[in-house]
């Protein structure tokens, strides 16, 4: 009985403010859907990153006839001494993990694979040679970039040395801004739908207040009085939460699918992350709808 009087009086509550309720599940299935949109760029930034931490090398690149340096010009291409120095010097570099030495046909080579399928026009345009010799530096930590480059930079026979994550850095910063936008656009979402849910509730509550007032004569506990006005709110919370998690799955398979065609490479989001926001920012709707009414009836309803 008293379970049938308390779902009565949330539907009773629900129905006598509609309009308002309507307002507060848009407002929370808005902010949840940025705020989770921000979870899973996060998500995604921090996979690509560990992705590419794996795999990217800082490339030194030997002289051949055609560097446009003048420290190659003046000593011209590197020779089977420059290679045998430098790769002793790599060697005895702790911040190096392995590395790799490619001749001129074998870079010409590894262009076209990387270039080709992406942009023909510029692997057409690239001749055997254009690209000179170089060696893959695998780092044991990528911020070990800076010390090796002063450890190899200027010896003899190298033209330049170049770090293929810094090329990233930009793009990881697009995204990283992107991040924070759709979570501060979040938490002024949701300050507006906690005001929206204290709002509601205040009416609810004062709309019924004989009825609490009554409640409180035959002696009903302040718990139970306040019941069906926080479950106004959970359910609330509970709808926008479910509205906003059909959103974050659209987000999901639409924006971050395209950046991983762009990049083509498989750093996709499994189903553990995507059912990891979507519980988070449940959660975060109903919490907040509840403690909000909580809040707002410790102040507006005199219990």
């Amino acid at each position: 009985m008293r379970a049938q009087f308390v779902l009565s009086e949330t539907w009773i509550g629900l129905r006598r403010n509609l309009t308002m309720t309507i307002a507060v599940i848009t407002t929370v299935a808005i902010s949840l859907t940025l705020f989770g949109a921000g979870l899973l760029v996060n998500q995604q930034v921090a996979e690509m990153r560990n992705y590419w931490d794996q795999r990217i090398t800082l490339t030194i690149y030997m002289c051949n006839d055609i560097s446009p340096t003048s420290t190659c010009q003046e000593n011209g291409a590197a020779g089977e001494g420059d290679r045998e120095a430098l790769e002793q010097q790599l060697e005895s570099l702790n911040e190096v993990e392995s590395f790799r030495y490619l001749t001129e046909a074998e870079a010409w080579q590894d262009f076209q694979e990387r270039i080709g399928s992406s942009n023909e026009a510029l692997a057409e345009a690239a001749q055997e040679g254009d690209i000179p010799d170089n060696y893959r530096v695998q780092l044991t930590d990528p911020n070990h970039y800076d010390a090796v480059r002063a450890a190899v930079d200027g010896a003899d026979g190298v033209d330049s040395v170049s770090n293929d994550q810094r090329v990233l850095e930009q793009f990881f910063g697009l995204l990283e801004g992107l991040k924070w936008a759709a979570l501060m656009v979040a938490g002024v979402q949701l300050a507006a739908a906690a005001l929206l849910i204290g709002n509601t509730i205040r009416l609810s509550a004062y709309s019924r207040r004989r009825e609490t007032g009554i409640m409180r004569l035959v002696g009903a506990s302040n718990f139970y009085i306040q019941l069906p006005f926080l479950l106004e709110g959970a359910i609330a919370g509970f709808i926008g939460g479910l509205i906003a998690s059909g959103f974050i799955v659209a987000t999901r398979y639409t924006l971050l699918t395209r950046i991983e065609e762009w990049f083509q490479f498989d750093v996709a989001l499994g189903a553990g992350a995507l059912l990891y926001v979507i519980g988070v920012s449940m959660i975060l709707g109903v919490l907040l709808c509840t403690v909000t009414s909580f809040l707002t009836l410790r102040r507006y309803l005199k219990v």
